[in-house]
């Protein structure tokens, strides 16, 4: 989802289209039941004598299982009702295109994107929204899911900034008065789950750090605005379940690299709306399982929309083969892309034929392992001529 909003924004630096941002009030209330659900009477609220009667529900609740997939489908029948078509990419994308007037709307639970060339057809939408749902009228965009949105009209650009985010977390984890720091794998570190707790000092002090929450707050600044981070923020990852205090050093050392470079941003300009791809692959990095870790980045109007670092599946017996695995799963991302900004109907997509020129070399290399065989065959039917 954090993609597509990406791809959006670019797309909107790119057109110049107008980014507009509105939130569904009790959002979750205004779902439908297929089934008879019962409660007991709200406290404050019992009726004299009728202690014993519970409430029927008429409508979806908060705490309910079904409430936010309840919401999902009454929105969903809604703007369909008013003429949006949902990307079959993306659920949570619909367009309407009527002649030269086009708008995006993309929802995030309850929170709402609209991104659009016509005033006009934003007014319309906008009160058309308000008929049917308790809205609030937000504006222009400014801050979406803890993303700030720095648009520069003159320059035509649009950043994104987690500069707030970081403050945040930073402080969640006492870690805002310490010194700026650089990441430690620059320097050769490797990280391995025999790095565990050796005696009972490092075991007690382990179980008060909260390593799996740290992972999870440089996780999310990762997944919308730092890639820089992705490569790292997976190795630590991956001793989530027993970590020692190598493993909590290192990941410390990432929140004082984002001290350091909390205003860096992700740049989106005007110009061409071609997808450009890199790819690459260490080689066995993984100190534990012998496995390469493959490496992809998107960019679209200059600046990255979609970014991957992941431990490889199979343990690749020399650099090209990782390479060439790294390159199957880019191809993977790159057809859900190219599918993406066709339904868009906005983005000229161009096909590379690079990727089908295979040596002699590497076809012999690669048919020695039978799971990069099943990549080769999977890279060769994503691309298309």
């Amino acid at each position: 989802m954090l993609k597509s909003i990406r791809i959006l924004l670019s797309i909107a630096t790119s057109l110049d289209l107008k980014i507009w941002q509105m939130d569904v009030k009790t959002a979750f209330l205004n779902g439908s039941l297929d089934e008879s659900i019962y409660m007991m009477q709200p406290e404050g609220f019992i009726e004299k004598g009728q202690m014993e009667k519970v409430c029927k529900l008429q409508k979806s609740i908060y705490g309910l299982k079904q409430a936010s997939r309840s919401w999902n489908i009454r929105f969903d029948q809604a703007v369909k009702g008013f003429g949006f078509i949902q990307n079959p990419n993306e659920p949570c994308v619909y367009k309407r295109i009527k002649g030269d007037k086009l708008v995006f709307l993309i929802l995030y639970v309850d929170d709402i994107l609209l991104i659009r060339n016509d005033v006009g057809v934003l007014t319309s939408v906008k009160e058309w929204l308000a008929k049917q749902f308790d809205m609030k009228d937000l504006g222009e965009a400014s801050f979406i899911l803890s993303i700030q949105v720095i648009r520069d009209r003159k320059n035509k650009t649009i950043a994104l900034s987690q500069a707030s985010y970081i403050d945040k977390i930073l402080s969640r984890f006492s870690i805002q008065d310490s010194k700026k720091g650089m990441l430690s794998f620059r320097h050769g570190i490797k990280l391995s789950k025999e790095q565990v707790p050796k005696n009972e000092h490092e075991e007690q002090f382990m179980s008060r750090v909260p390593y799996a929450s740290a992972v999870g707050s440089l996780m999310y600044a990762m997944l919308c605005t730092r890639p820089d981070i992705c490569f790292v923020v997976g190795i630590v990852s991956r001793f989530q379940s027993k970590p020692g205090p190598d493993h909590w050093t290192t990941l410390k050392h990432i929140f004082k690299y984002l001290k350091r470079t909390r205003d860096n941003m992700l740049v989106y300009s005007r110009g061409d709306l071609i997808p450009v791809r890199y790819t690459d692959s260490d080689f066995q990095s993984d100190s534990d399982s012998r496995k390469s870790t493959s490496g992809v980045v998107f960019t679209i109007g200059g600046g990255a929309v979609i970014w991957r670092s992941i431990k490889q599946s199979c343990i690749a017996d020399s650099t090209m083969e990782a390479e060439y695995v790294a390159a199957c799963k880019a191809a993977k991302e790159a057809v859900w892309l190219r599918q993406f900004l066709i339904d868009l109907e906005v983005v000229l997509v161009r096909i590379s034929r690079s990727l089908s020129t295979v040596t002699t070399e590497e076809q012999w290399l690669i048919r020695k392992n039978q799971e990069v065989t099943r990549e080769e065959n999977t890279l060769k039917e994503s691309i298309i001529f």
